[in-house]
Parts: structure tokens; sequence; C-alpha cells
């Protein structure tokens, strides 16, 4: 597998004004994903809307269930279209990082299936050096949503 110092880090932005605007991020999010790119780091403030775009990628990617935020048991999993699982982290409620490793985090980082990490930045040291990141930005009548992915 190749590391960062041999691929280009790749930036897109799309504009959100709406709920049905986050499809094409996610279908881009989708395309650009390969095995060691399905742990995506969903950067963003609170309310700036990273648990609507998780589940509009869920949805894309098959799953019919009821998507909620994971905040107050910190993982849920959510069952994909093609049988897979999916794994939805929202780490706002730890204070460090050695409380991911009591929840398991490798096996569900390095399984191979797609995790969706809310509030990356209180496990920035154990993110995967190939994750994809997602920035999510709001002003007053917008959303401007950047992932980030290497090729």
């Amino acid at each position: 597998m190749k590391n960062s110092k041999e691929l280009t880090l790749v930036r897109k932005s799309f504009v959100s004004r709406n709920q049905s605007d986050l499809i094409g991020p996610a279908r881009y999010l989708i395309e650009k994903s390969r095995s060691h790119e399905k742990v995506i780091a969903i950067h963003g403030e609170m309310g700036a809307g990273k648990t609507t775009f998780i589940k509009t990628i869920c949805r894309e990617l098959g799953a019919d269930e009821f998507l909620s935020s994971p905040t107050f048991a910190i993982m849920n999993e959510y069952r994909l279209g093609n049988g897979q699982p999916a794994y939805h982290f929202d780490f706002y409620r730890i204070n460090k990082e050695s409380e991911a490793y009591d929840i398991g985090y490798e096996q569900f980082f390095y399984s191979g299936n797609y995790c969706f990490i809310e509030w990356p930045e209180k496990i920035s040291a154990l993110l995967p050096e190939l994750c994809m990141k997602v920035k999510i930005e709001v002003t007053d009548n917008h959303r401007t949503l950047t992932i980030e992915h290497y090729e």
C-alpha cells in the first residue's frame, strides 16, 4: 500500500444550500473512496451538518434504516445496501485518545468498511494516514464542504 508521500492530495469543494445539495458531494466521496480511504474524518462546528452529511452518504450506499448521531453511544453501526456494515463515530464526548482504545477503534478503522468520524480532532493521532477528510464550513446562507483525498 502506498503512503501519502507517493500520492497526490486532491481537494474538491461543494456548496450546499439545502439537504438535496449534499447528494453530489456524497456521490463524489463514494466514488473517490478506496479500501484504504474508507475512514472519513468529518470536521465542522456543532450544528454544521456532519450527521446530516453522513446520513446522505449512507443512503447513497443503500442504507434504509433510521440513522442518528451516536453522541451518547459514541458509535452506531448501519447496514449498507450491499450487506456490509458502516460505522459512525462521534468522539465529541471523549476527553482523551485512550478512550478510543477502550472501544476498540482499530478493529473498525482497519476493517475495510466505511467509518465516518465526527470530531476527529479528538483522536487525530489515531487516524490512518490516508483517511479522507471533509471540512464543513457554515456561512449565512450556505455550507461549503471540502473533501480531501489521495490519488
